[in-house]
């Protein structure tokens, strides 16, 4: 049964969260990310959870600050409060059920995931779906409003249909990463999705992340999905791929 949770953020903001476990026999606990400006319940985060727990996996996905239903300003978040929320998810599963052995992550929510894993050391598999190289590459989403906030401090963006207050830390943050040197010193085996007809995020993304990337590392082409995998079929298919990859690299004694 799903269960309703809350835990303290990285801005110090009450997060809300749902995790999903199996009837019986939980394998292992997962932690997801989701998009840009997205929520835990967008269909993708939820049908792969769901999907996940049909093969024994315990999953936790959770409003960052300031989206969803989780309190604090999404204007003062940055990536580096993102990669904090990610690392307070993980702290709330340590204390109450048991540390998370995998990551996942979709669009920027996958480079947070990247980046997150340093900082989780039960960690031993992280998944990204459909994820820039370089958390920068989520500016083209502001549609030429960098400037503007560059001087004004903040400005109101329109993405996906929705306004979203942007503020200066946010741009000066994406810049202080340094995703080459994180990815290739990942020390946990890496499943990078990523579909060929992705038109937000594109395909040569996961191919730079495979490349800094070292082994273990593996990709599986996400063929005609798009960015947010609206399809049920292709969601299905990254839960029942992702859960045996993951099985190979999860330590038992921390299940």
């Amino acid at each position: 049964m799903p269960v309703k949770i809350e835990f303290e953020g990285a801005l110090g903001s009450r997060l809300a969260a749902r995790l999903d476990e199996p009837a019986s026999g939980v394998r292992a606990y997962a932690v997801f990310a989701h998009c840009f400006t997205c929520s835990k319940d967008i269909a993708a985060a939820s049908r792969i959870a769901m999907g996940l727990t049909e093969h024994g996996f315990g999953v936790l996905r959770f409003d960052f600050t300031g989206l969803g239903h989780s309190d604090g300003e999404f204007a003062s978040t940055t990536f580096s409060s993102n990669i904090g929320d990610l690392v307070a998810a993980a702290g709330w599963l340590r204390a109450n059920r048991s540390a998370p052995s995998v990551l996942i992550g979709h669009s920027l929510g996958g480079a947070a995931v990247l980046a997150a894993a340093h900082r989780i050391e039960e960690v031993r598999a992280v998944a990204t779906i459909g994820a820039p190289a370089d958390p920068e590459h989520v500016t083209h989403l502001l549609a030429g409003s960098a400037e503007e906030i560059e001087r004004e401090g903040q400005a109101e963006v329109d993405i996906g249909g929705r306004p979203f207050t942007i503020g200066r830390a946010f741009l000066e943050d994406l810049r202080e990463h340094e995703p080459a040197s994180m990815i290739g010193s990942l020390r946990r085996a890496l499943l990078v999705f990523h579909s060929p007809v992705d038109a937000i995020v594109g395909v040569e993304n996961a191919a730079q992340i495979f490349g800094w990337a070292k082994h273990p590392k593996s990709f599986v082409s996400l063929d005609r999905a798009d960015h947010l995998l609206r399809d049920r079929a292709d969601a299905a298919f990254v839960a029942d791929v992702l859960a045996p990859w993951a099985a190979r690299y999860i330590d038992p004694a921390g299940a």
